[in-house]
């Protein structure tokens, strides 16, 4: 009989994508006995600095950046009760396109094999049950989360392990519903030009793609609470000014796509475990 605990490994791109996209399910995996792995992949500096001032302006200095959101991330694991923090600390890559993406250092310029390696050496040592990461598009086209992606799928390769794995998504129906909810508190919000519309349609996937619903409801408060944690970025303070019962409504349910199972588990689930307990 194997008394090691299940584990669920996540593996993100930047501190603060732990809470935004899969901070429900550590909070409840990890409150019913779930031992849970976080890997961060860069070090975030190419996030805003305080007073929110951006990258490349005066006054932005990634390197403190940095140590800024490693302390939030650490708060943001205390929050969600993560077991372990393991990060490659890669130079953020910013958004595409930005001179940052080849930068010395950078995630978006590793070779998908080294930082696979890397990775593939976490995967050997907590031997997860499930591991989760983002889509082959980054769910939105960021470079880090596209480059996570790929060194997930590839160190993976090279294991001998065969966890279940999946990739965050949203049903295109909860895509509509925040869009309702960010012009019901974002005020003067002005329309985005049809360009931008068009990608934000193609973001998530029909409700009917998804193999994966997971309930986290019942964790909205400590989801909010790890998000408040990097309340540094500015991409986050629309969350937190919905109040945390807007947020849970709006954010109780994590959704993915199974990319990868050993199982048999039938789909739709509503459990990243089903099949393994």
């Amino acid at each position: 009989m194997n008394d090691s605990p299940l584990t669920l490994m996540a593996v993100h791109a930047h501190p603060d994508d732990e809470a935004t996209g899969t901070g429900g399910v550590l909070a409840r995996y990890a409150a019913e006995g779930v031992r849970t792995v976080l890997v961060t992949c860069t070090d975030g500096g190419c996030g805003d600095g305080p007073g929110g001032v951006k990258p490349g302006d005066p006054g932005h200095d990634p390197a403190a950046v940095a140590r800024m959101r490693r302390e939030e991330l650490a708060a943001s694991c205390d929050v969600l009760k993560i077991d372990h923090l393991e990060m490659l600390d890669y130079a953020d890559s910013g958004m595409m396109g930005w001179p940052t993406n080849d930068a010395p250092g950078s995630f978006w310029r590793t070779p998908v094999e080294e930082g696979a390696a890397r990775l593939a050496e976490l995967l050997r040592r907590y031997r997860p049950d499930v591991v989760v990461t983002y889509d082959e598009n980054g769910f939105y086209g960021h470079p880090d989360h596209i480059q996570a992606n790929r060194i997930t799928m590839a160190a993976l390769e090279m294991t001998d392990l065969t966890p279940k794995v999946y990739w965050t998504t949203a049903p295109r129906s909860m895509m509509q519903r925040f869009g309702e909810v960010m012009r019901e508190f974002g005020g003067e919000t002005p329309e985005p030009d049809p360009a931008e519309a068009a990608a934000l349609a193609e973001i998530g996937l029909p409700d009917d793609e998804i193999t994966t619903w997971v309930d986290t409801s019942a964790f909205g408060g400590q989801k909010f609470d790890a998000l408040a944690a990097h309340a540094s970025q500015g991409e986050n303070i629309f969350f937190l000014k919905m109040g945390q019962e807007k947020f849970t409504e709006l954010m109780g349910v994590e959704t993915f796509v199974r990319v990868q199972d050993a199982t048999g588990a039938p789909v739709p689930e509503n459990d990243l475990f089903a099949g393994l307990r």
